[in-house]
């Protein structure tokens, strides 16, 4: 086995929820997933499909009808982009991973902005390139205590031209923080001078409160040309509920198109025709779900924040973006050992911040998609039992 592979570590928030997974008097909100039902036209067209006969391989960068309404989705979200800069992808994290074993030669240094969900990281690893780290800082005090920010002048300096790939998620999982398109401009000049590859995981770019024209995140999407050395990652995962489907996309540079379907034929060959055609149906019906979707996320995060910004220890902000409350417990910088006391003695399932590197540690992650706010309530309710406030 190859030592990169041995020493991948475990998921530590898969180290918490093995704990507690089977308990049925266990609060889960550790994945990163709502609770919530995939919509119901979206399930009868993966139904419709199979009915068809539907079970065959298809093309490997996807149907092409499905490229067409994803470039047609993007493009009404950011600038104008053709079907040609599409690939669909067997989920976010498989896209994440194609972008990767694209890009990272063994021995390559690969830069990303921590936290960051942990793949993210093992990924250019499990390549053999050399991960370096820039941290967020989490504001100590004022209004915006809680939040995380990017000391940007540290970052352009960390760029360099021996830096092959630039990783940044945004909005962030775990902290919530979110690009300004300012700091997206200085970024994309720095890579371009340097030659640094931008792979951005934008998965949540639609699970954003902030008020703007388009609905949505800020987007190096916005700001780039098409032969850009940009890669962005999207999933139908979060803005549509399918996390279960394994259903995404990547927008590359035109030039990437023809390798990149080699790739796919020799990592899944390609997504299913019947997951495709859910796709499909939840792009066509995105004005029925995204908005509702959206809308209902912001209700649980404005739900949950201020009851943990009242318990006593707890200093936490409200996230731009995302489906998280990231929260730091005074006297408790153990996050591993903490998720598990939580598990065990209180009912309440939280992800570890010391899963998204080590600068979070003493925090912990509160995935807020939940159907019922009461579940939220109530689980607030069992860490200030714990806590014993």
């Amino acid at each position: 086995m190859r030592q990169a592979i041995l020493q991948l570590e475990e998921s530590r928030i898969r180290e918490v929820a093995n704990a507690g997974m089977g308990r049925s008097d266990v609060l889960a909100f550790w994945f990163g997933e709502s609770d919530e039902v995939t919509p119901e036209p979206v399930r009868q067209a993966a139904m419709a499909s199979i009915a068809r006969g539907e079970t065959f391989y298809a093309h490997n960068l996807g149907l092409p009808e499905l490229r067409q309404a994803v470039a047609d989705y993007t493009s009404q979200l950011h600038r104008p982009i053709g079907m040609e800069r599409i690939a669909i992808t067997s989920g976010g994290v498989n896209a994440l991973m194609l972008a990767v074993q694209a890009l990272v030669e063994p021995g390559d240094e690969v830069l990303a902005i921590t936290p960051v969900w942990p793949n993210l990281l093992a990924q250019p690893a499990i390549m053999g390139g050399v991960v370096k780290t820039l941290p967020l800082r989490p504001v100590t005090s004022g209004p915006d205590e809680g939040a995380w920010q990017l000391d940007l002048p540290a970052l352009l300096e960390a760029i360099t031209p021996a830096t092959r790939l630039l990783i940044v998620n945004a909005p962030n999982n775990p902290t919530g923080w979110t690009l300004s398109s300012a700091e997206q401009q200085a970024i994309l000049a720095r890579c371009r001078q340097t030659g640094t590859w931008i792979l951005a995981d934008e998965v949540y770019e639609r699970l954003f409160y902030e008020p703007t024209a388009r609905q949505c995140a800020p987007s190096f999407l916005d700001l780039a040309e098409p032969e850009d050395r940009l890669v962005v990652v999207h999933s139908f995962s979060k803005s549509f509920l399918m996390t279960g489907w394994r259903l995404g996309w990547l927008v590359m540079p035109p030039s990437m198109l023809d390798a990149m379907g080699k790739l796919i034929e020799f990592n899944t060959s390609c997504a299913s025709v019947f997951t495709q055609r859910a796709g499909l149906a939840a792009l066509t019906g995105v004005a029925d779900i995204t908005p509702r979707v959206v809308s209902h996320l912001k209700t649980c995060r404005d739900v949950l924040v201020p009851r943990l910004q009242a318990v006593p220890g707890v200093r936490v902000a409200s996230a731009k973006g995302g489906m998280y409350a990231f929260f730091q417990l005074a006297g408790h910088a153990d996050s591993l050992q903490v998720a598990k006391r939580l598990v065990r003695e209180a009912g309440l399932g939280l992800a570890p911040g010391s899963a998204f590197g080590p600068e979070a540690d003493g925090w912990l992650r509160w995935c807020f998609a939940s159907r019922d706010t009461a579940r939220l309530e109530e689980g607030v309710s069992r860490l200030r039992s714990w806590l014993g406030v």
